[in-house]
């Protein structure tokens, strides 16, 4: 459960904010989805690496 405490004098737009910040970052709804449907254990495996190697492909393209 996400909590989120209202600092005195804070606006409720910002609390709103930390509060979507904090959803997205706990992955609820993708944790969600993706309990919908059985993947077998090799199809995640090769997801997990194509997504490894589209964020290393990102990260050498910033070097140059």
């Amino acid at each position: 459960m996400i909590k989120i405490i209202i600092k005195d004098g804070e606006n409720i737009e910002r609390a709103l904010k930390r509060y979507k910040r904090k959803h997205r970052n706990v992955q609820v709804m993708q944790n969600l989805r993706e309990g919908q449907f059985f993947t077998k254990p090799s199809v995640r495996r090769r997801r997990e690496i194509q997504k490894a190697a589209y964020i290393q492909k990102l990260r050498d393209q910033e070097e140059f």
